[in-house]
């Protein structure tokens, strides 16, 4: 099932916002973020006789944006000094103007700050994140939960220090 032009543009520009803001966390920029959406969308146009139907466009969609953010945030990496490697830019996503939970959410792994992002600053559903990654809905609300967890731990443990 091919899908349409005008679906795709609708897509675009339902969700624009939605994929920047979560694929700014992963490049690490707006600006390198808007590219990649706008790269991701010009591939799903030039592809869309490709979709099999197996699943919604917007995973789809989300699966190529994704390809084309990590090959960018590699592209970086090569050229950022060791310790800027495997970081998830908080500030990018939105002001974070408590740092206690900004420097929580760097303290999660790579994995957890990923699907924590997609779901809460890229607005994807559980079943839209697990699409995405190649795992089911339940690992999503379980890394979903662990994540809150060890932040709720973290800001725990900040909050007492502070006393």
């Amino acid at each position: 099932m091919a899908l349409r032009r005008r679906d795709i543009e609708e897509l675009y520009d339902r969700r624009y916002l939605g994929f920047r803001n979560a694929l700014a966390a992963i490049t690490g920029s707006y600006d390198s973020a808007r590219d990649v959406v706008q790269e991701a969308f010009a591939q799903a146009l030039r592809h869309r006789r490709s979709f099999r139907g197996e699943g919604a466009p917007e995973a789809w969609i989300s699966r190529i944006a994704l390809r084309i953010a990590l090959r960018e945030r590699g592209r970086r990496d090569r050229v950022a000094p060791s310790g800027a490697r495997d970081e998830i830019a908080t500030d990018l996503v939105a002001p974070i103007t408590d740092v206690a939970l900004a420097d929580a959410i760097r303290a999660l792994p790579a994995r957890r700050r990923l699907i924590l992002f997609l779901h809460y600053f890229g607005d994807l559903s559980y079943e839209q994140i697990a699409e995405l990654c190649d795992i089911s809905p339940g690992t999503v609300a379980a890394t979903l939960a662990q994540a809150r967890d060890a932040l709720r731990v973290a800001l725990q443990q900040n909050d007492e220090v502070m006393r």
